[in-house]
């Protein structure tokens, strides 16, 4: 099975199927990555937002199927870059400072204009396809502060799962 950003149909689905099994497995199937959360966390009615590396992925499901999908591109990188930027170190040490250190304040008061983008993005998406309960997973979204971002710029609440890094991925498998 392989993963694909929410909205992605026809051959551009079909290249995930391709290169899996150019890699000598059989590709079952494809899933949107958001679709994928959604199993893990037993939802039929609400929306998840999956912020991976350079997107963020909306689905909004009614009676367990996808009524709305939307695909940005903001997401983990950009958070990355944003560090980089601020302390003048490299990506690679950005990124690996933004893994190690998902508590700390002052890491995230520099993201926390992106996170409030991402936040934009899903204001924006959900006005088309008004939806409760809001689920943010991902591994960007890790960090503790994420949520009340989230909650804080949407007014409404906002469940994040233990580990949101590992959701879609168990929801692929």
């Amino acid at each position: 099975s392989g993963a694909i950003p929410p909205g992605t149909v026809g051959n551009n689905k079909k290249v995930v199927a391709n290169v899996i099994e150019s890699a000598g497995m059989e590709a079952l199937y494809t899933i949107d990555e958001p679709t994928a959360a959604a199993a893990v966390l037993g939802l039929q009615d609400g929306a998840v937002v999956d912020v991976g590396g350079g997107t963020t992925g909306i689905s909004v499901f009614e009676n367990g199927e996808v009524i709305y999908t939307a695909d940005e591109p903001t997401g983990g990188t950009h958070m990355t870059l944003v560090l980089a930027g601020y302390y003048g170190v490299p990506v690679e040490e950005a990124e690996q400072n933004k893994r190690e250190q998902k508590d700390s304040s002052e890491h995230f008061s520099v993201m926390r204009p992106v996170v409030e983008k991402m936040a934009e993005i899903t204001r924006v998406h959900l006005e088309k396809s008004p939806s409760e309960p809001l689920y943010i997973v991902g591994g960007a979204s890790a960090y503790s502060q994420f949520k009340d971002t989230f909650e804080s710029y949407l007014k409404m609440p906002v469940f994040q799962p233990n580990y949101p890094q590992y959701v879609t991925p168990l929801g692929i498998a």
